[in-house]
């Protein structure tokens, strides 16, 4: 018998040693080698997980969506009810097939139900409904950067609890959404739809849909501040030149895209919580195909300690400003000394450090 040597077992474990460390460096380049890298998730450091959704999260699972009733609840799943989860600080984020949809803290879907009412506010999903689509709590829950507070409101439910309402509408979860990004309950027995962040049905390139009353909002709330609707040529993230500031980014509505100098790239970290997102909304994850002009070295997301997902560039963290009110305004470049409009590269346009 033909005897084959596999080494000493000291060679074989610096052998393992070194293919570990190789795949290690193929994972951290993404941010450029000068400046070390993120987490291959883009966390930020000492920031806990986000919420992944599933079984025992209060989300409920699921099983079926049954139309006969007009919950979609068919078998329904029971984990939902009684595990109402708060919403913590609400967020929106920009759907290509939904348009703007509004999510809580750690990314699901909110929906709406055509069978409730807004005026007054009443909610009509209960028991087996309930357990499909669990109810948001209104305690806990914030207003998302950019949105008016006052559309936020709450209504009684029969328990004496206390369920989320936006501009009214009372606001619910989908079991059957286990990722954040889900919105598998959208046209759910043609009465349940995912919420734009004014409390009306999302839908793309407009402010609103058709309300359960049948009044029409659609393309006549389209534009009215200034314009939602996306160019059909627009990427996600693009670049214009700027008569003052040369070339700078721009969102997919054409609004200017910004830096923060007391952020950092490495370790990749956002300075600005709280009250700064009222004024400085996060950019959310665009994918890389959806870009022109950018710099695609170290174009990754990283989720930020309040639940949401930021886009960068070069590992720069990436906002919009809430007193800009249309495309074209730079009203953010210079605020404070530590606010700038962001270079293609990810540089901060005019700062001096």
């Amino acid at each position: 018998m033909r005897h084959v040597s596999g080494g000493s077992p000291g060679t074989r474990r610096s052998a393992l040693l070194v293919a570990a460390a190789a795949a290690l460096l193929t994972l951290t380049t993404a941010c450029g080698q000068e400046k070390g890298e993120q987490s291959p998730k883009g966390q930020n450091v000492g920031a806990e997980a986000p919420v992944e959704g599933g079984a025992g999260d209060g989300y409920g699972s699921g099983e079926g969506e049954g139309d006969g009733d007009g919950y979609g609840a068919g078998s329904g799943s029971a984990e939902g009810a009684g595990k109402a989860k708060s919403a913590g600080q609400l967020a929106v984020r920009d759907s290509k097939k939904l348009g703007k949809v509004v999510t809580d803290s750690a990314g699901f879907t909110l929906y709406r139900f055509d069978k409730d009412t807004a005026q007054p506010p009443k909610s009509t999903c209960a028991d087996a409904c309930e357990a499909a689509w669990p109810v948001v709590p209104a305690k806990g829950a914030k207003a998302a950067p950019g949105v008016d507070e006052s559309l936020l409101g709450e209504v009684a439910r029969a328990d004496g609890s206390k369920q989320l309402t936006i501009d009214g509408w009372p606001m619910y979860r989908f079991a059957k959404d286990t990722e954040p990004g889900d919105a598998k309950g959208q046209g759910v027995g043609g009465t349940w739809y995912a919420a734009a962040p004014d409390g009306k049905k999302a839908a793309p390139g407009t402010a609103g849909d058709a309300d359960a009353n049948g009044d029409a909002n659609g393309d006549a709330d389209a534009g009215a501040d200034g314009g939602a609707a996306k160019p059909a040529d627009r990427a996600g993230l693009s670049t214009r030149n700027d008569p003052e500031l040369g070339e700078i980014v721009v969102d997919g509505n054409g609004m200017t895209v910004y830096r923060f100098t007391k952020d950092s790239a490495w370790p990749m970290k956002s300075a600005c919580t709280g009250a700064c997102l009222k004024k400085w909304p996060v950019v959310e994850p665009v994918d890389k195909n959806d870009t022109l002009g950018i710099l695609k070295k170290g174009f990754v997301t990283f989720d930020r300690p309040d639940g949401q997902k930021q886009q960068t560039i070069d590992c720069w963290p990436l906002y919009t400003f809430a007193g800009d009110k249309k495309p074209g305004d730079t009203n953010g470049q210079g605020v404070g000394g530590t606010w700038y409009a962001a270079a293609p590269d990810g540089k901060a346009v005019g700062a001096t450090k």
